[in-house]
């Protein structure tokens, strides 16, 4: 590896990165992988994934983590940047034969200290429900694979549910199970439910109730990834053919589309106030799609691969203060922008001198982050003049708080849209996901579900709200957000589109997918080289950033101010594991 001496070499690992909120640095004690250490041959295998759960414990110490790596599943005592990870200890450890883990995600309504509940995907369509502290397997789900053959991309509990969980496979189809139904032992019959431009949903003809509940068919080519907005109502799908589908998820209806500049899509999240969509994907960008609006607003350029993750963190907040204007950077940072290129240099020094003095609102920016393939963590903003451009920006600096309250939005409508900047976020439950780890608003959900549809519906639509429970406890972080509503003209535009067969080959240039000069382009914070092989995962925390790369190193980034003292690292053996 370089060293910083003499020039600065472009393979030059990084552990450590300033932003404008101070020191980011590398915890190498805080690193977890397998425990003997030796990194991964991940030639064929699937990628790394983590996820966390946090048990509500009274020992302060309540977080724990699983992530796959090759054949093999982990499960551990996560102590972030307080402690030393000792990986001679996992809680479980599975060894899997013929088939590997390729995705999994923890239920944060029924997890204590004495049991959790883990979904977990797999390579050749299985879906497995396991109890990691009671270390038991509850539940197998299309073991003979007569639902489907194909390999599990992404699973998740539906928001708010105890049971309900829904599935994605690289076939392209996605299935809602619920826990306590099993799966039959024939290959299951369907009945159409609701079809759509490029979707079809089934539901599951049986005498008695069986899994799936649910198929939807979505796009061609394999369904990537799957997000559940913060409020649980909306379903956002990216596929290999290159589009980002928004659904109504109870009453299946399509809110809105968009199709990547090429190639495939591969990742998607939802902003902490549900009024963003970012993806990524095989064209090397990110794309930020408003709701609201249903159309794109904004692309990065900084990956020189394909997008692997996008993630929002939201615990840095940007509040614009009406002081004179200045670059509230370090210096390190001033040099970053400069390194990309002096034209965003001051492109950013141009937006900010427009501002009109007579408005000092307080204005809360949006940051983001994505990993790809290139080893490279970046970091972006979402400023005003991206999320606002038609309204008068006040003359300040941008400076950057960590959890700190925000001031209301205005939607593109002008009226007030209500969103967590109203006040103090609470923490949120670690989780791969941050949108799919909050609690739907049961309530709410009494009338999405229109007369007219079929019988079928009906029994989904009461399963579906019966079975979400409506928590008021802290423990569950219940967070509600107001999505608010498309304006007649994006109506109206959406219903042209649903209408129109979408040609991927003829969207170039139409609001599905903007020319790079038709929108504006985000300010890309920093772009840090920070694995050997290709990142997988990128995760936002209180304290810390946690990434992994397909070497099989789950990396933990300490936050300006978080780094306390760590402990001596233990001395790491391979404990046995269980073969299944």
């Amino acid at each position: 590896m370089a060293t910083e001496g003499g020039g600065k070499e472009m393979n030059e690992i990084k552990t450590q990165f300033t932003t404008r909120e101070g020191l980011y640095k590398l915890l190498p004690h805080s690193e977890y992988s397998r425990p003997n250490r030796v990194p991964f041959n991940s030639q064929g295998s699937n990628p790394v994934r983590v996820s966390f759960v946090n048990l509500n414990d009274q020992s302060g110490n309540g977080d724990r983590l699983c992530f796959n790596v090759g054949r093999e599943l982990y499960f551990y005592i996560y102590k972030g940047v307080r402690k030393a990870a000792d990986l001679s200890k996992p809680i479980d450890k599975r060894i899997y034969k013929g088939t590997q883990p390729t995705c999994h995600d923890f239920n944060h309504l029924t997890a204590t200290a004495e049991s959790v509940s883990l979904l977990v995907g797999f390579s050749a369509g299985q879906v497995q429900l396991i109890d990691p502290i009671k270390k038991e397997t509850s539940k197998l789900f299309n073991e003979e694979r007569l639902i489907d053959k194909a390999r599990v991309t992404c699973v998740k509990w539906v928001p708010g549910s105890e049971s309900l969980f829904l599935v994605a496979h690289s076939s392209g189809n996605m299935y809602l199970y619920n826990v306590e139904h099993t799966c039959g032992t024939t290959a299951p019959h369907y009945q159409l439910l609701k079809q759509g431009e490029s979707f079809a949903v089934h539901t599951c003809k049986s005498k008695s109730t069986r899994n799936p509940l649910l198929k939807w068919t979505v796009g061609e080519g394999a369904l990537s990834e799957f997000a559940f907005s913060p409020d649980g109502k909306f379903l956002a799908c990216v596929s290999q053919d290159g589009f980002l589908r928004v659904f109504n998820f109870d009453s299946v209806e399509l809110h809105g589309t968009m199709k990547s500049y090429f190639g495939g899509l591969l990742c998607v999240c939802w902003s902490p106030d549900g009024k963003y969509i970012v993806t990524g994907g095989e064209d090397d960008l990110v794309t930020v799609w408003s709701f609201v609006d249903c159309r794109v607003i904004a692309r990065g350029h900084g990956h020189k691969s394909w997008v692997s993750v996008v993630a929002f963190d939201p615990y840095t907040t940007s509040v614009e203060e009406s002081d004179p204007m200045e670059f509230s950077g370090s210096d390190e940072d001033f040099q970053d922008l400069l390194h990309f290129g002096r034209d965003r240099a001051n492109s950013t020094q141009s937006r900010l001198s427009k501002r009109n003095s007579t408005d000092s609102r307080p204005v809360s920016v949006t940051h983001f982050g994505s990993v790809g393939q290139d080893t490279q963590l970046c970091l972006w903003d979402l400023t005003e003049d991206i999320l606002f451009p038609h309204q008068p920006l006040s003359r300040a600096r941008t400076h950057t708080n960590v959890m700190n309250a925000t001031s209301p939005s205005t939607g593109s409508n002008g009226n007030s849209v209500t969103t967590p900047g109203n006040s103090v976020p609470p923490p949120l439950p670690r989780s791969n996901s941050l949108p799919h780890s909050a609690v739907s608003n049961a309530g709410s959900k009494s009338s999405v579900m229109d007369g007219a549809i079929a019988s079928g519906v009906s029994k989904f639509a009461t399963l579906s709200l019966h079975d979400r429970k409506e928590r008021h406890h802290e423990k569950d972080h219940k967070r509600n957000h107001s999505m608010g509503h498309i304006s007649s003209k994006s109506s109206d535009k959406l219903n042209l589109v649903t209408k129109t067969k979408m040609d991927p080959a003829k969207t170039l240039g139409t609001p599905l997918c903007p020319r790079m000069e038709d929108v504006p382009l985000l300010e890309l914070l920093i772009c840090k080289k920070i694995a050997h092989e290709r990142l997988t995962v990128l995760i936002f925390l209180e304290d810390c950033i946690v990434t992994a790369c397909q070497e099989g190193f789950i990396c933990t980034w300490g936050r300006p101010g978080k780094v306390g003292f760590l402990s001596p690292p233990h001395q790491a053996s391979s404990p046995g594991g269980t073969v299944v």
